[in-house]
């Protein structure tokens, strides 16, 4: 089964319904990329991005919710995605790009064979991207040769192993891996080390909890009170609720979940630059 078959697999269930909105796989594609051109998740994205980088090249493109979102917002977006699907791939970015006159450049390749020149691109982004990279050093490798000096890597929600050993658990929980069986994850210090060795410097690696980009579609305020509830069996609720609302506070908390946080899969994110 191939990745368009296994989404509309998932779609005859009637338990995976959410999972099928939180994930933007809807049947109506402008609905999906609307939502999530306005989501939390993306417009954190975009508060990471200095405003005069404009060419962006979108990795992994799927079915184009990114390249639609930098597009209505005026980025120059060439969108890479190798499935040639009408549904979850290239055609259903053309299919965007003709329905609503947005200029975005769509090819079909794969991310370790980057078909541009060198130093052609300010962004570098992916989505949940890295974790399916059949050579993940060589895939970042060509992320650094085609971006411009200066310019910035966003690669968010990959997922995340404490050792190797724990694939075997992730991939089992996963919905739709025993439908096509492409999804992998990787240890963090490996993402790091790819990252880093091929010239990019990494700036910045969030944590499970410490945006809303890696644990969507928890809201951000949704997450504040779940870390609310939490706090409020330890010293009350009344107490909790003042103590939520202090940043200081509310990162600790996160920070410590995240450091005791062992689910195999779990997400993270990564920012870095070409220096």
């Amino acid at each position: 089964m191939n990745w368009e078959e296994a989404v509309k697999e998932l779609r005859k269930n009637p338990d995976k319904k959410q999972a099928i909105i939180d994930n933007y796989f809807d049947e109506d594609i402008d609905v999906s990329v609307n939502r999530f051109s306005e989501s939390e998740e993306f417009c954190e994205v975009l508060d990471f991005i200095p405003t005069h980088l404009k060419t962006i090249l979108d990795i992994g493109a799927g079915r184009g919710m990114a390249a639609y979102g930098f597009a209505k917002r005026n980025y120059q977006v060439t969108a890479l995605e190798p499935d040639p699907s009408a549904d979850v791939g290239a055609a259903a970015i053309n299919y965007l790009s003709n329905k609503h006159q947005l200029a975005i450049e769509v090819v079909e390749n794969f991310g370790e064979a980057l078909p541009f020149n060198d130093n052609s691109f300010d962004i570098v982004y992916v989505r949940q991207v890295l974790h399916h990279a059949q050579d993940l050093a060589q895939f970042c490798k060509e992320v650094y040769r085609v971006m411009k000096p200066s310019g910035i890597f966003i690669a968010t929600r990959e997922h995340v192993l404490t050792s190797e050993l724990d694939l075997k658990a992730f991939l089992a929980q996963h919905p739709l891996h025993h439908l096509y069986g492409g999804e992998h994850a990787f240890t963090l210090d490996y993402y790091k080390q790819c990252i880093g060795q091929s010239g990019l410097h990494l700036i910045k690696t969030l944590h499970p909890y410490e945006s809303v980009i890696n644990y969507a579609p928890i809201t951000k305020l949704g997450m504040r009170a779940q870390f609310q509830d939490g706090l409020s069996k330890i010293i009350g609720s009344s107490l909790a609720k003042m103590f939520i609302k202090i940043d200081f506070v509310y990162h600790l908390l996160a920070q410590v979940k995240a450091a005791n946080d062992n689910t195999p899969g779990r997400l993270y994110s990564f920012i870095a630059l070409k220096k």
